[in-house]
C-alpha cells in the first residue's frame, strides 16, 4: 500500500465504551506479537463509536470532505519492537462504517478495512441512542447513554484523569484484514484531547455478548467516555506481517 497522505477532519462525536476483561480470555484473540495491556489486573477492551466530518486529505478544503458514522472494536495491547522497545496501542478485530467511500477505500487507499453498516442515531441534549447493523450480518450494536459530570465509582479506573491517560496513549491501531497474515496500521493525532464521562444505561454488542469469544462473566462493562468537536489527523503507518494462524 502506498504511503497514506495526512487525512484531516473533525471528530464531531466519539464514544469510548469500555469493558474490563479476563486477560486469559483476551490473549488467544490477539495476533502473534501482541499481549493485553492491563489495568488493575484487567485487560481493557471496548467499542469506539465515532462520527467523523469533513474527512479529506489535508491538502483539500473542508467542503471536499465526507461525513460518516463508524464503529470499531478495540483491545488495548502492548508489543515489542525489534530494538526491544515496548509500544502500546489497540488491536482492532473489526471496523464498520456508514460510508460507502470508507468501505471501498479502506484497505486499499488507506489502512483499515471497513464493513458497510446501517446506523440509526439520536444525539440530542446530551442524550445519545445509537443502533447499528452490518450489512454482512457480522455486527449488531445498540446503546443508550447520557452525558454526565460523574465518573462511576464502580470502574476499575480511580478517576477520569486516570482513564483519559490510559486511552490517550493508545493512539496507534492495528486492524485485521481479509489477508490472515497482514494487519493494517494507522495513528490518530488529536489536537485537543479532552474526554468527559458518559453514563450508559444499556449496551448490547454482538461482539462482547458472544459467549464463544467471551464466556459469561469474562467481559464486564466498566465505564464510557465521550469526546466532541475535536480536530484531528490520521497518519498511515507500516503494517505488520503475522504468522499464518494454526
Amino acid at each position: 500500500m502506498p504511503p497514506l497522505p495526512s487525512i484531516t477532519g473533525l471528530i464531531r462525536r466519539r464514544l469510548l465504551v469500555n469493558y474490563r476483561v479476563d486477560p486469559g480470555v483476551v490473549a488467544p484473540l490477539l495476533p502473534e506479537g501482541f499481549r493485553p495491556k492491563l489495568h488493575d489486573g484487567h485487560s481493557i477492551a471496548g467499542i469506539c463509536l465515532i462520527r467523523l466530518e469533513d474527512i479529506r486529505p489535508k491538502i483539500l478544503p473542508a467542503w471536499a470532505g465526507i461525513t460518516s458514522e463508524n464503529v470499531a472494536y478495540r483491545i488495548a495491547v502492548l508489543w515489542d519492537e525489534e530494538d526491544g522497545t515496548t509500544r502500546e496501542g489497540v488491536y482492532i478485530p473489526r471496523r464498520d462504517t456508514s460510508s460507502l467511500a470508507n468501505h471501498l477505500a479502506g484497505g486499499r487507499v488507506f489502512p483499515g478495512e471497513h464493513h458497510l453498516a446501517d446506523f440509526i442515531v439520536c444525539d440530542d441534549g446530551g442524550m445519545i441512542e445509537i443502533k447499528s447493523r452490518a450489512r454482512d450480518g457480522g455486527m449488531t450494536l445498540s446503546l443508550s447513554a447520557t452525558e454526565t459530570e460523574d465518573f462511576p465509582v464502580s470502574s476499575c479506573f480511580r478517576s477520569l484523569e486516570e482513564s483519559s491517560a490510559f486511552f490517550e496513549n493508545g493512539s496507534v491501531g492495528y486492524s485485521s484484514t481479509k489477508d490472515c497474515c497482514r494487519l493494517d496500521a494507522i495513528r490518530l493525532e488529536t489536537h485537543d484531547w479532552k474526554v468527559r464521562p458518559l453514563a450508559v444505561s444499556t449496551v448490547k454488542s454482538s461482539y462482547f455478548d458472544d459467549p464463544a469469544l467471551f464466556p459469561a462473566g469474562s467481559a464486564v462493562f466498566d465505564h464510557a467516555l465521550i469526546m466532541r468537536d475535536i480536530p484531528h489527523e490520521w497518519h498511515g503507518m507500516e503494517g505488520r506481517r503475522i504468522a499464518v494462524p494454526a
